[in-house]
């Protein structure tokens, strides 16, 4: 239970951030309730729990918040998320655009100036072209793979698109734990480490 005069879980983003979510989705997950306040608090945080308990926006919303909020500035990456499942990037890619969408939405109706913000994909899939307009124009959020993620890691575009790093999501852990593809995620997140310092 809730310790007395403890905020709630929504009471730590911004109040049209909080509105957003009660409006569309009602009262958070025990996931989100329970992660939000360590998230906030700055601490890294595992969260186990079976699909459909809104682990994946437990993890966003917060850096998403953060961005808004103009603690996090915009035009380079902010928030790193990283899956082994590349069809599930391409669905979590979907699945954040709405809400980026939506809130803006509910800005604009409150008069209240709502920065760009943009969320894409990385993969072996992503035509040159995009690749290139990436590196000089890197959105706030990127979606890739373990795989994709050393690439950018050895390259001098990639390195500067990932030096401002405040959060990294890593996503279906369990998937690589004890393979060779984990290995090669731990060791990205360490050259990460290296590369933009310490993140969350």
């Amino acid at each position: 239970l809730r310790e007395v005069n403890a905020p709630g879980p929504l009471e730590f983003f911004h109040p049209l951030v909080a509105r957003w979510f009660a409006d569309r989705l009602g009262e958070p997950t025990e996931v989100q309730a329970r992660s939000w306040p360590a998230i906030a608090a700055g601490r890294h945080v595992l969260v186990s729990a079976p699909t459909g308990t809104g682990k994946t926006l437990a993890a966003f919303l917060w850096g998403i918040d953060r961005l808004v909020r103009g603690g996090l500035p915009t035009g380079t990456v902010r928030i790193l998320y990283v899956s082994p499942l590349k069809a599930l990037n391409n669905d979590v890619r979907a699945n954040l655009v709405t809400p980026l969408r939506e809130i803006a939405g509910v800005f604009a109706a409150a008069g209240e100036p709502f920065p760009v913000l943009r969320g894409e994909t990385r993969s072996g899939d992503t035509p040159q072209s995009e690749r290139r307009r990436m590196v000089s124009r890197p959105p706030e959020i990127l979606i890739t793979t373990p795989e994709s993620l050393n690439l950018l890691l050895s390259s001098h575009g990639g390195r500067s698109m990932l030096e401002g790093l405040a959060t990294v999501i890593l996503d279906e852990i369990h998937a690589v734990a004890g393979t060779k593809r984990g290995t090669h995620l731990v060791t990205a997140v360490e050259r990460l480490v290296r590369l933009s310092g310490e993140f969350q």
